[in-house]
């Protein structure tokens, strides 16, 4: 049993942690719920039960195992390293403060859980990168990605709670004829698309696209792997999508794609368009798996590439889930150092104690000799 801290957990992501440590049943021994002074005090109706708030100090998260940290990237940046500087508690991070440290693995346990082993600080990736690479990656090892390029369309929860109130408030709002505001994005979002999210960079896309190059390129440990993407923010409340093209190495189908996406852990295949089944946010929202459908040759890479489009949950898999899964294989981890420890003692205490055996039946060997002897 482990005591796990969720910092920022007042909000969307953090509120989803929660209900994934219920719903896996983390064996937590105790669940602390920190979050800014302004929330200190308040009650939390959660899986677990009424939880009540507390101040966030870097001395109540070291009392935890595991810190799963869903703040934004400068609290991160300052906090995460003063948490772990006691040498045993590991944080996991949901910013972007970390991910492109060299020394900071970026994890999706499905795919690169080695990099985390014997870390305290892990980065958890962009919920973008995370609902991509869960569908590319058992390409990946089947047929070798050469070129991957992608298009999103990305829910307003993925600017958290508010960007969610944004859009619900401002439909309301454009369905009566009013005008409609924005704060939290770029233009008004009702009835719109907004091909911005995150700030522009020097080379024209934004930083949220370069993200997904960024990261996808350190999960899967290959920079050769040429990757483009155009973001989009959409009118829908939760769960990603993204049109995915891909060249690869070796020649690839349709059906052998399917066979491969099948077996992969973590993804669901949905694809049977003459019944209008597909990925889509209405199927994908509370679902744990990355739905994959619409897989086609491309007609640009054919025979060596494809078309295919996914939806994720991305507060779940592409954050909350993700963070625990995370937990689950760092306290797998920690658990089996501590088996092969005891295992260690034992077989040390065993081999002491015949070697002391061995030392008396010795002397008992020499004392009989020597009573023998005429």
């Amino acid at each position: 049993m482990v005591k796990v801290a969720v910092v920022g957990a007042t909000g969307a992501v953090g509120e989803e942690m929660i209900e994934v440590l219920h719903a896996r049943k983390f064996p937590l021994s105790e669940l602390v719920l920190l979050a800014s002074e302004r929330s200190a005090g308040k009650s939390m109706n959660t899986a677990f039960g009424e939880k009540q708030v507390e101040a966030f100090s870097v001395e109540r998260a070291q009392s935890c195992d595991f810190v799963l940290m869903a703040v934004s990237g400068g609290f991160s940046t300052e906090f995460s390293p003063q948490i772990t500087a006691n040498g045993k508690t590991v944080v996991i991070d949901n910013s972007s403060a970390f991910r492109y440290h060299e020394d900071v693995p970026l994890v999706v346990p499905e795919i690169n859980r080695s990099a985390m082993e014997g870390k305290l600080l892990i980065a958890n990736p962009n919920c973008t990168t995370a609902i991509a690479a869960m569908a590319l990656w058992p390409l990946h090892k089947s047929f070798k990605l050469k070129k991957i390029i992608v298009s999103t369309y990305q829910a307003a929860s993925g600017a958290g709670a508010q960007g969610m109130t944004e859009l619900e408030e401002g439909t309301r709002l454009a369905l009566d004829g009013k005008e409609h505001p924005n704060e939290v994005f770029a233009h008004p979002l009702p009835f719109n698309v907004i091909p911005h999210i995150d700030s522009f960079q020097s080379n024209g896309y934004t930083k949220e696209e370069m993200k997904v190059v960024w990261e996808t390129q350190k999960i899967f440990d290959d920079k050769t792997l040429a990757c483009s993407c155009t973001a989009v923010r959409i009118p829908t409340k939760r769960a990603h999508s993204e049109a995915i093209t891909i060249e690869t190495e070796e020649d690839v189908t349709p059906e052998a794609a399917i066979e491969v996406l099948k077996s992969a852990p973590g993804v669901e295949v949905v694809d049977s368009p003459s019944e209008k089944v597909y990925p889509m946010p209405l199927t994908s929202t509370k679902k744990y798996d990355v739905e994959v459908g619409r897989i086609r040759r491309s007609l640009i890479f054919a025979p060596k590439g494809l078309d295919l489009f996914v939806s994720g949950d991305q507060l779940l898999r592409g954050a909350a889930l993700n963070a625990v899964l995370i937990a689950e294989e760092a306290k797998l981890t920690s658990a089996d150092k501590q088996k092969t420890r005891h295992a260690l003692h034992v077989q040390k205490a065993a081999v002491q104690v015949h070697s002391r055996a061995f030392g008396v039946l010795q002397q008992e060997q020499s004392e009989t000799r020597v009573i023998a002897a005429p």
